[in-house]
């Protein structure tokens, strides 16, 4: 098995390249320049570094949503191309999933939040079983106000753990709160979308057959966009 990996669902794009045991490269880019434009270069980079070409690949992975409208579309769009032209398969990866995935303390809940504007946020609630790398989701994905995170977290037992770009834009006010439990953020390296957890993801979803082609596959917005809202 060998995989492509990509997420574009925020601010941060990243590819990966990954076995069913291992990643074999990674590339990670937080920055303002759009994933139109950085997104190929990367994988070209990744492909040529491993000595590989697309026609190598058996599936590929795209962080499928929630997230940026735009930046959802662009992976859409480039992962659909790759694998219509390999012919090959789409593992869509729910992106909270993949943030969750990158933090592998079992001891406590795992919270990632995307930034949503207009003080919601993108989140679920996730366990780590302790005897293996199995995820458990504790909640559904939401689109919520951060209040109602820092009002939900206190009734967990276990420390919090928040992850993902809105902890940039509300750090203070999670560490900060007056309700009870003990919350952290994730380092730095943990912190945002990353393409080799979205590969680890998608090896298990591919063995347990969670896969589509390139012209059903489809993002996972979770709600509408500003222009749809405001039409209606």
């Amino acid at each position: 098995m060998k995989i492509l990996a990509i997420d574009t669902t925020g601010k941060t794009v990243t590819a990966a390249l990954a076995s069913e045991d291992a990643v074999i490269g990674e590339v990670f880019i937080n920055g303002d320049q759009n994933h139109s434009i950085t997104l190929m270069p990367m994988i070209e980079y990744l492909l040529g570094g491993a000595r590989m070409a697309v026609s190598d690949l058996t599936h590929i992975a795209c962080s499928a949503g929630p997230g940026s409208f735009t930046g959802l579309r662009i992976g859409a769009a480039t992962a659909k191309a790759l694998a219509y032209a390999a012919d090959i398969p789409i593992v869509a990866v729910p992106t909270l999933d993949a943030l969750a995935y990158n933090i592998s303390d079992a001891q406590s809940v795992i919270v990632p939040i995307m930034d949503a504007r207009r003080r919601q946020v993108y989140t679920a609630y996730y366990e780590r079983r302790p005897e293996s790398d199995d995820l458990i989701r504790l909640s559904d994905y939401r689109a919520i106000d951060v209040a109602d995170v820092l009002r939900e977290v206190p009734a967990f037992a276990k420390p919090v753990i928040f992850l993902g770009d809105a902890v940039s834009v509300y750090r203070d006010v999670i560490l900060n709160a007056h309700s009870g439990g003990k919350r952290v953020c994730a380092p730095l390296p943990s912190l945002l979308q990353r393409a080799s957890s979205v590969a680890r993801l998608a090896v298990r979803l591919a063995l347990e057959g969670g896969m589509t082609d390139s012209l059903d596959f489809t993002p996972f917005y979770l709600r509408q966009s500003q222009a749809e809202r405001e039409r209606k």
